[in-house]
């Protein structure tokens, strides 16, 4: 308990070496809260103080967390390309509104192995011709890989953009099938 009386939310983190690169994993008591890709020493730094920040509490390294082993447990089997679905619980607190909204349901509603339109998944949250602002919500993704924006591209073929950079995102595709794998 905090000086007020209230249960302070512990912030726990990791990083897990995976295909991609290294990502940092964080979670709090509700769920995973954060994952970020290229999690170098400065990225890790610099992520670590932005959750801080919004979550009001320091996050405590804890690679031994059971909430976190598990998510390092379904990250492997998802790169060794044994797993095609995440089963953890999300913390949904770093985003809100719309951009929740497109996110829950590109978790739930666009499977391994397939890809879906900007402008067809704001269609779907009943935002048609919000293909823009669906974009912004990829981008503002704080559960990468986990919540797959990986598999949100143009209408027109094109592979769109990505935070972790559209490398990252051609590995992932290729991952699952939809890319052929690339050839350096």
């Amino acid at each position: 308990m905090d000086s007020h009386g209230q249960d302070e939310q512990q912030v726990v983190w990791t990083v897990a070496g995976t295909g991609i690169g290294p990502l940092l994993l964080a979670a709090t008591g509700d769920g995973l809260v954060n994952v970020v890709f290229h999690a170098t020493d400065a990225v890790r730094d610099r992520a670590l103080e932005r959750l801080a920040s919004r979550l009001g509490t320091r996050p405590v390294e804890a690679p031994g967390s059971p909430l976190l082993a598990e998510a390092i447990r379904q990250l492997e089997a998802y790169f060794a390309g044994e797993r095609h679905h995440f089963d953890l619980p999300l913390d949904w607190s770093l985003i809100s509104g719309f951009n929740r909204q497109v996110l829950r349901e590109l978790a739930s509603g666009v499977p391994y192995g397939s890809v879906v339109g900007y402008g067809d998944l704001a269609g779907r949250v009943g935002q048609p011709g919000a293909a823009q602002a669906v974009g912004v919500a990829m981008g503002a993704n704080p559960l990468p890989v986990v919540v797959p924006c990986h598999r949100v591209v143009e209408s027109d073929g094109g592979i769109g953009g990505f935070g972790g950079g559209l490398d990252t995102k051609r590995r992932l595709l290729a991952l699952e099938g939809v890319l052929p794998e690339p050839l350096f």
